[in-house]
């Protein structure tokens, strides 16, 4: 286990927890990321979303110009997703034993080198292959951010730095899409990995020059893959800790659900036009920024953050069942108006749950952020895989084959609440050191961050 600052303070029922981790020597006394850091770590969590929403106005031009099957030219789709739901638990226990910098920037050239050749791809075989290793490599910013955000805050803090991430990141998928459009005005398919190459490169020199080291040297893992197999193992013990990865990841994976299924159902099962889809994705985004900030400025510090976890996800069951009612024509034929309502509910919900689940989680792993947090990105990932191709197993003449998967992920995801994150039964796992409570109020502060400012 890594070397912990010596020293604990006591929780409200008096139990000793580990004190926060401490700051590297000769740190000044700043207490808040600045708003440069707060852009880069939302620029880091909104690699994904760039990746891969940037690419989808591409992919007729990308068949075409390969001579390839769209199965094929789809499989450059799922290789970068999976890239970015495995390199997770590589890169995030790298970044509890050799600080949270080198593996960033580590990842962060590979990105662009990767990103660079997709750009000169002569074949499918090549670009499928490279986009894989950008996947891969583009986790390190995912997984990276959530654990500086670890390093930096406590408890409910910590909530509200999630929210605004939400904000920076949510903005991602609004644009992508339109981004890409645009630059195929002007190129072809390669210069939208051009851009992209451009924007790894960018983010690779700003995080060189202005994102300090935030893991302290006495708190990094000294142990190799068998130690930290061994961290994830202890994690995974940890019942409360497993029990909100499930609920982030399920509910991820309705949102999955939703992005797979939606230009679908809206277009060619309610008529909606392409012009009107935008809209409407555009409008359930902005709802999950917008309650994402309502989370962190309102309820975090007011209501406990599993209760407003407990609020979502009712609201996101309670749409799911609309939507599958309507779907599934029991009441007669539904227009489009109330499906982008029961849309627009369930997407916006997602914000009362998701930055929440990952706080409840990461505050059980103050020793090994970079573990948790790989688990926690990894998880979601994966399980969105999943349920993502299951929306169209019924043809494409209905819509509810997306309000079942999103009705059962979000059971799912409410059953491991209720069952396994009470932290009132449970003690954590023998060599697992948590923070059951988050810190009060006047102790939930922010950690000293070198080069840092207010500002």
């Amino acid at each position: 286990m890594p070397k912990r600052a010596q020293g604990t303070r006591q929780d409200r029922t008096d139990r000793p927890i580990p004190k926060a981790a401490a700051s590297p020597p000769g740190l000044p006394a700043q207490r808040r990321a600045g708003l440069l850091v707060t852009l880069v770590l939302g620029g880091l969590t909104a690699v994904p979303p760039l990746s891969m929403d940037m690419y989808l106005p591409a992919l007729p031009k990308v068949t075409e110009a390969l001579d390839s099957p769209a199965a094929t030219v789809q499989l450059t789709l799922t290789a970068c997703l999976t890239g970015m739901a495995l390199g997770q638990l590589v890169v995030g226990p790298m970044s509890d034993r050799w600080g949270r910098r080198r593996p960033l920037l580590a990842g962060l050239v590979v990105y662009v080198a990767a990103t660079a050749v997709c750009a000169f791809a002569p074949d499918v075989g090549l670009l499928i292959g490279f986009r894989l290793l950008q996947g891969l490599a583009g986790a390190a910013g995912i997984v990276i951010a959530r654990a500086v955000v670890r390093d930096l805050y406590d408890g409910l803090e910590m909530a509200r730095f999630f929210s605004t991430l939400m904000l920076i990141s949510g903005v991602a998928p609004i644009v992508a899409p339109l981004i890409g459009g645009q630059v195929l005005r002007f190129t072809d398919w390669r210069g939208i990995f051009v851009v992209l190459t451009v924007v790894g490169a960018l983010l690779t020199l700003v995080v060189l020059r202005r994102l300090p080291e935030t893991l302290a040297p006495a708190d990094r893992h000294t142990g190799g893959t068998r130690e930290a197999l061994g961290t994830m193992r202890g994690l995974l013990a940890d019942r409360v800790f497993t029990g909100y990865v499930l609920v982030g990841g399920f509910t991820f994976a309705a949102l999955f659900a939703y992005v797979s299924a939606s230009p679908f159902v809206m277009q060619e099962i309610y008529g909606a036009s392409p012009q009107t889809f935008s809209l409407l994705f555009g409008v359930n985004s902005v709802g999950l920024i917008v309650v994402g900030q309502i989370n962190g400025r309102v309820l975090v510090g007011r209501v406990s953050l599993e209760k407003a976890g407990a609020v979502g996800l009712a609201l996101i069951t309670a749409a799911a069942l609309a939507l599958l009612l309507m779907t599934s024509g029991l009441f007669g034929t539904v227009g489009l108006v109330p499906v982008a309502v029961g849309l627009f509910v369930l997407m916006s919900s997602m914000s009362l749950v998701l930055p929440n689940a990952q706080t409840l989680a990461l505050q059980r792993a103050p020793h090994a952020a970079g573990s948790a947090s790989a688990l926690i990105g990894t998880s979601s990932f994966l399980i969105g895989a999943v349920a993502s191709p299951l929306v169209g197993i019924a043809g494409e003449h209905t819509a509810v084959p997306m309000a079942v998967v999103q009705l059962t992920s979000v059971l799912i995801a409410l059953g491991c609440f209720l069952t396994l994150c009470r932290t009132g039964a449970t003690r954590p796992p023998a060599g697992v050191r948590t923070e059951i409570l988050p810190a009060p109020a006047h102790e939930a502060r922010p950690r000293p961050v070198e080069g840092v400012s207010e500002d």
